[in-house]
């Protein structure tokens, strides 16, 4: 699957998702992030797109660059958010054509599987987080920690953006080491929920 698609994919599940939402859930805490909202979250999605086709990457990726996105887009409605993250999908679609690790369309599945563990709507479709797993986890890989079996790839592609807690990866029979480096973005110790 091209990630153009996969792109596409989790633009058009996070409009079903969030589309409807009243204020209570725009205002709930996203476990994962770094202590966003619902809303907070779309900006976030919202700017990040804007910026990669506009060419904005100064601070990329680090948190000055994400807080500008959620500060920026404060009083954007939801609605607002939305539209303008589809209006990039177009826009994004050639840079992302012979990109081989795109961090942009990582960064989507990953946050759109947060934003459905949030609202308890079980795991995302596979078709917007599973080519993600295989290009940061392939096959070979799981083998070689011992978890080609044992772990659903759902879990796996979570805990690889550091979306499990040292004591749920330690669960899977990860070796100490193996937990250490597994998260691209470290070792988290709050335990998070599983769909």
């Amino acid at each position: 699957m091209a990630w153009s698609d996969v792109y596409e994919r989790c633009v058009e599940e996070i409009a079903a998702v969030a589309g409807d939402l009243g204020p209570d859930d725009l205002g709930r805490r996203v476990l994962a992030t770094p202590e966003w909202t619902v809303h907070q979250l779309l900006a976030h999605l919202a700017g990040g797109a804007r910026d990669v086709v506009t060419g904005r990457m100064d601070d990329a990726p680090q948190p000055a660059w994400t807080a500008r996105h959620v500060a920026e887009r404060a009083d954007t409605s939801a609605a607002g958010l939305l539209t303008e993250l589809q209006a990039q999908v177009a826009l994004l679609t050639p840079m992302l054509q012979d990109n081989p690790r795109p961090a942009i369309v990582w960064d989507i599945a990953v946050h759109l599987a947060d934003l459905h563990e949030t609202l308890g709507l079980g795991i995302a479709p596979s078709a917007t987080w599973e080519p993600v797993l295989d290009a940061v986890l392939p096959p070979g890989a799981r083998e070689d920690l011992g978890l080609e079996d044992a772990v659903p790839d759902y879990e796996l592609f979570r805990g690889r953006f550091s979306r499990r807690s040292r004591a749920q990866l330690r669960s899977w029979g990860l070796p100490g080491t193996a937990i250490e480096t597994f998260g691209v973005f470290g070792v988290r110790e709050d335990d998070q929920p599983v769909p």
